[in-house]
C-alpha cells in the first residue's frame, strides 16, 4: 500500500525513462537485423524484459553493457526453434508484435501469458496470418476461441506474402506486427484494413523505427499499407526517447497544482501519439512551454472539454484524473478499446473516481467526468500500471490518498515512485 503525502510543489524538471512503445519496437528490429546493434536509453521494465526473453528464445543475443544500454546481435529474420512455451505475462504489445516474428519461424512457437492476457483478443491477427499461409491458432483451454485469445500457436509458412485484409478496430498492434515481419516475405505485404484504425500514431511510430533500420513501409491511404519484400534490417546505434505516456502523469501534476512541470529530453517533433495530451491540457486551460529539449505544462483555472482520444488511449487515465479538478463536464470518447487493456480502463477510471466523490458516467466507448472537489480514497489498481500512476497525481493536493498494489508500475516505469516522491516542494 502506497500512502501519498500531500505537498506543495514548485516549478521543476523531471526525467522519465525511455518509451515503452519505442523500446519494444527497437529491440525487435535489432533482433531482426543480422549483426550487432547498440540501443541506448532502453526502458528497464517488466514488459521489455518479457520481450527480450522471448527474442532470446528465438536466437537473439542480448547483453547489457551499461545502465539502460544494450548490445544486440540479431538472427536476421530467421528465428531458431523453441521447444518451450514463451511466456509474455500481460504484455499485449509483446504478444501481438512477437506473433508476427514467430510467423517467420519454420517450427511452431507457443505464445502464452497470465490470466488477463489469456482473455485479450488476437483473432484478427491470427486470421490475417493464416491468409498468408502461416498456421496461427488459439489453443485457449477456456473456450474463448472466438476471440482467438492466447495461448496461441504459430508456425511460419512459405514466406510468399502478398495481399492480406485485417480489422484493426481493436488494436493498431496487429498492423504493426504485420509491417515489421513483411519485409521478409518474397512479395512483401499489401495490407488492407476492414475499417478505421485505432491508435494510428503507434503505426506511424512503427514505420519510423523500421526506417531507422533501413526497412521502408508506406501508408498508401487511410485503409491501405504496403511493405516491400526482400528488404534487410540494418544494425546500428539507436536512442530511445522518453516515454510520453509516462510523461503525462507529470504534466497532469502541473495542471492540477498550478506549477510549471517540465519533462526533459523531449521536443515537439516527437512521433509519439501521447504528445497530443499537452494540447488537450492546453484546451483545459493550461499554459504550455515547448523548448528544444523539454516541454512544460502549468495549470490555472481548468475547464472541462470534449475530446476524441481514440489515437491516444494510454493518456486517458491522466486526462481523466485532471478532469476531476476541472469546472464542468469532460467527455472522453471513441475509447472502446480501453476495455481490452491490462484491465477494463473505462470501468476502472469510473469506479475509482466515483470513490473520490466525482460524478462519472460511462458508456461502451466513453467517459463523462463532472469535475468537483475530489476526496481521498483507497485506490484499487486492478494490477494496471496506468491506474496506479494516474491516481498518484491527485494525492499531491488531496490528503489521504492510498494506492493498492503500487508495485504494478514496474510494468512500464519501475522508478516511478522514486521520481514522484522526489518532487521538489516549495521552501526546499
Amino acid at each position: 500500500m502506497k500512502k501519498i503525502k500531500r505537498k506543495q510543489i514548485k516549478e521543476q524538471s523531471v526525467i522519465v525513462p525511455g518509451s515503452k512503445s519505442i523500446s519494444h519496437r527497437m529491440m525487435i528490429c535489432a533482433c531482426l537485423s543480422k549483426g550487432r546493434s547498440d540501443i541506448h536509453n532502453l526502458l528497464q521494465s517488466d514488459d521489455i524484459c518479457l520481450t527480450m526473453d522471448a527474442l532470446k528464445h528465438m536466437g537473439a543475443k542480448i547483453d547489457p553493457v551499461e545502465k539502460n544500454m544494450y548490445q544486440v546481435t540479431g538472427f536476421g529474420g530467421r528465428p531458431r526453434p523453441c521447444s518451450t512455451e514463451i511466456y509474455l505475462g500481460n504484455s499485449g504489445t509483446s504478444m501481438r508484435l512477437l506473433a508476427g516474428i514467430a510467423a517467420l519461424g519454420d517450427t511452431p512457437y507457443i505464445l502464452t501469458g497470465d490470466r488477463r492476457m489469456c482473455e485479450r483478443p488476437m483473432r484478427e491477427l491470427l486470421d490475417a496470418l493464416n491468409q498468408i499461409k502461416v498456421l496461427a491458432n488459439s489453443v485457449n483451454a477456456q473456450g474463448n476461441d472466438d476471440q482467438g485469445t492466447p495461448p496461441v500457436v504459430i508456425q511460419g509458412g512459405p514466406r510468399r506474402g502478398g495481399g492480406v485484409k485485417i480489422d484493426c478496430s481493436r488494436s493498431s498492434q496487429y498492423l504493426s506486427s504485420l509491417l515489421m515481419m513483411g519485409s521478409f516475405m518474397e512479395d512483401g505485404l499489401d495490407i488492407s484494413l476492414d475499417g478505421p484504425l485505432v491508435s494510428s500514431p503507434y503505426v506511424d511510430l512503427t514505420i519510423d523505427i523500421m526506417k531507422k533500420f533501413n526497412v521502408k513501409a508506406w501508408q498508401m491511404d487511410s485503409f491501405h499499407y504496403r511493405v516491400d519484400g526482400n528488404q534487410s534490417y540494418q544494425p546500428g546505434s539507436f536512442f530511445v526517447e522518453p516515454d510520453l505516456s509516462n510523461a503525462g502523469y507529470f504534466w497532469a501534476i502541473g495542471a492540477i497544482t498550478g506549477q510549471m512541470i517540465w519533462v526533459e529530453n523531449i521536443n515537439g517533433r516527437s512521433l509519439q501519439g501521447d504528445l497530443n495530451q499537452i494540447k488537450i491540457l492546453e484546451r483545459m486551460g493550461c499554459t504550455l512551454k515547448i523548448e528544444d529539449h523539454r516541454i512544460g505544462v502549468c495549470g490555472s483555472s481548468l475547464t472541462g472539454v470534449d475530446v476524441d482520444m481514440s489515437d491516444t488511449p494510454d493518456a486517458v487515465p491522466a486526462i481523466a484524473v485532471t478532469a476531476a479538478f476541472a469546472r464542468g463536464k469532460t467527455r472522453i470518447f471513441n475509447i472502446s478499446h480501453l476495455r481490452e487493456k491490462e484491465c477494463d480502463r473505462i470501468d476502472a477510471m469510473a469506479s475509482q473516481l466515483t470513490k473520490m466523490g466525482i460524478r462519472v458516467v460511462q458508456g461502451d466507448d466513453f467517459l463523462e467526468i463532472h469535475g468537483g472537489n475530489p476526496e481521498p480514497a483507497r485506490i484499487e489498481t486492478f494490477n494496471d500500471h496506468r491506474i496506479a500512476m494516474a491516481f498518484a497525481v491527485p494525492g499531491l493536493v488531496v490528503s489521504g490518498m492510498e494506492i493498492e498494489n503500487e508495485t504494478c508500475v514496474e510494468k512500464s516505469f519501475p522508478n516511478f515512485w522514486e521520481v514522484f516522491d522526489a518532487l521538489a516542494v516549495t521552501g526546499d
